[in-house]
């Protein structure tokens, strides 16, 4: 059965990153916008990435334009945002689509191993959530209106 650890990445350094480097991890995967209505949700993804990551969790950030133009900037301007603005210092990667013709191959398979609301696999908006167990199988989808710090059972549960 497919898992995670079988895609890879292209990270915000621009440097191909397979996504077994986090094998055995709990993952919460994210597509994460600077310009959103639920861009403050930085906050609540650095605050769980600092409390659960000595015991195996990351969160994973992949920057999308898709939704409203809301993620416009280059690698070095989200980067500075998020180090700025939130303090983030988990995982980011480059700016991917999630929908589409163009959409990455781990989102492709994000969506399918969780369909979102009535069976729709498409991502609706920034800050859609899928969590990851340690087997690298997506456990659940959660709406860009779920704060993080909601998630902490469920990532405690796996943990």
């Amino acid at each position: 059965m497919p898992s995670i650890q079988d895609f890879s990445a292209i990270d915000i350094n621009g440097q191909e990153r397979p996504l077994s480097l986090w094998r055995g991890q709990v993952l919460l995967v994210v597509n994460v916008a600077s310009r959103c209505g639920f861009t403050p949700q930085y906050e609540g993804l650095q605050a769980l990435y600092e409390e659960f990551s000595p015991r195996g969790f990351s969160v994973l950030g992949f920057p999308c334009n898709q939704f409203g133009h809301q993620e416009p900037g280059d690698a070095e301007e989200i980067k500075r945002f998020c180090s700025l603005s939130y303090g983030v210092d988990f995982p980011m990667f480059a700016k991917i689509d999630v929908n589409g013709p163009d959409a990455s191959a781990l989102y492709v398979w994000l969506k399918k191993q969780k369909p979102g609301l009535l069976g729709s696999e498409a991502i609706k908006w920034n800050f859609t959530k899928f969590l990851i167990d340690r087997q690298g199988q997506v456990r659940q989808r959660y709406a860009p209106v779920d704060a993080p710090e909601k998630l902490r059972k469920d990532i405690v549960a796996l943990l």
